[in-house]
């Protein structure tokens, strides 16, 4: 076999093992390698920057903002109008009429009370009202066993004719004794005794008389009747049982609601003025109210004082008299006392929101008409509720803060919420405030 035919016969090779790999490419001087990546990288840094600058570009267009709403100076000239001004609320001193009340804690006190007690000695047999009822005077309570006084009654009467059978028939005798005297007929002392013995059932007669009546009142005393009209309390006494004219409990207690007093005290300086008028015969407003002040029970009048001022307080004891239908007022019941001693009339008035007070000065931030604030001092006088009389310092139609002084000072800038004295707000600004906000479409009013 010649070599042709053998090289004819053997396989050939794998294209994979016979082809060549090529050479990298060679880099040229200038040119970089991976700029695509680098190229990236950039872009995502200039959007950081970017975000960054806008950032800080709105952080410091937003500081002088807030800087400047809370200064508590007036605005510098050229300033926009409103820029950094203070919204508070504000009220107007007005004038009024003020009460001057005097204040006590008083207790309700019944005008009557009645302890009902048995005059007589027997068992209690009906009882005709139910506890807790009103009872009129004279309408029958109870009724006690009167059999035995009824029967001392008819031997009383009887004892009566007997003794005055006896007293006609002496006198009849007398007037003979007193003819026969005159004749001649019988002696001086059988007349006079005769005289005796007529005075004598005389005053059996009364005697008589004096029993029967006995009787009768013990008859009476066994039906009770109200002594007064009032409220009847619980039974103490139950129907079956001895009742005794001794007992010094009672059978039940009525208790006089309406009308009805209550009694407080007063200091000795408050007096004066107090018994100056009810001595005129003014008759002083009493209102009672209950322990929290906050509900009107009922009005009354004052009507008298204790005779005596009480050394060991220094008070004196009053009453005033109240009507009492719906019975608000219960007895015993402590309540909260307004005596009306004066009307003051045509004075300054302010809320008494506005008025201030340090160790020295009582005070109020007084908006002037370039709307900041000022501090002027004021003297008080009476005050009542929510309103307060200005004796000094203030005029009215003046204007002063009344919620938010705890961030002004002398000169603050404010925009004034104006609140009426029916404690309303306004719907806006002051007109001409400085805010530089428009009036409400209403006129400023909600």
């Amino acid at each position: 076999m010649n070599p042709e035919s053998l090289s004819a016969v053997q396989p050939a090779p794998a294209e994979g093992l016979t082809k060549r790999i090529p050479s990298p490419p060679i880099q040229q001087p200038g040119q970089t390698h991976g700029s695509p990546k680098r190229s990236n990288r950039r872009w995502v840094w200039l959007a950081i920057f970017v975000l960054a600058a806008g950032a800080f570009y709105y952080w410091s267009k937003k500081q002088p903002s807030a800087a400047a709403g809370t200064t508590t100076g007036p605005a510098a000239p050229g300033q926009r109008r409103g820029f950094g001004a203070i919204p508070v609320v504000a009220a107007n001193a007005h004038k009024g009429n003020i009460p001057v009340y005097f204040v006590a804690l008083g207790q309700v006190w019944p005008i009557y009370t009645v302890t009902v007690k048995s005059r007589v000695d027997g068992e209690l047999m009906e009882v005709h009202y139910k506890e807790g009822d009103i009872v009129q005077k004279g309408s029958p309570l109870i009724e006690i066993d009167s059999r035995p006084y009824d029967a001392a009654l008819v031997q009383a009467q009887g004892q009566l004719i007997r003794d005055q059978a006896l007293l006609d028939n002496a006198r009849i005798d007398l007037a003979r004794y007193k003819t026969l005297l005159a004749q001649n007929a019988v002696p001086e002392q059988q007349l006079a005794t005769q005289q005796a013995l007529v005075a004598q059932d005389e005053g059996i007669v009364k005697t008589d008389q004096g029993m029967i009546d006995t009787a009768k009142l013990n008859v009476i005393y066994s039906h009770i009747a109200a002594p007064i009209t009032g409220r009847v309390g619980l039974r103490l006494v139950d129907p079956g049982n001895i009742v005794h004219a001794t007992d010094t409990t009672g059978m039940l207690v009525i208790t006089q609601i309406d009308p009805i007093s209550v009694i407080f005290t007063l200091p000795e300086d408050q007096l004066p003025v107090v018994l100056d008028k009810l001595n005129a015969g003014q008759h002083l407003p009493v209102d009672a109210f209950d322990r929290a002040s906050n509900n009107l029970l009922s009005h009354g009048t004052l009507t008298t004082q204790d005779n005596q001022i009480d050394p060991t307080t220094g008070t004196l004891r009053l009453r005033a008299d109240f009507a009492n239908p719906n019975a608000k007022l219960f007895p015993n019941q402590f309540v909260n006392v307004r005596l009306l001693v004066q009307l003051k009339q045509g004075v300054t008035l302010v809320p008494t929101a506005v008025v201030q007070h340090n160790a020295a000065n009582t005070y109020v931030f007084l908006i002037k008409p370039d709307s900041t604030v000022t501090v002027r001092n004021i003297t008080i006088g009476t005050v009542e509720g929510d309103e307060s009389e200005v004796t000094a310092g203030l005029n009215p139609g003046d204007e002063m803060v009344m919620t938010g002084v705890d961030k002004l000072t002398e000169g603050s800038k404010v925009i004034p919420r104006i609140v009426g004295q029916n404690g309303g707000g306004h719907g806006g600004p002051r007109n001409g405030s400085g805010s530089g906000s428009a009036p409400s479409p209403n006129g400023g009013k909600s």
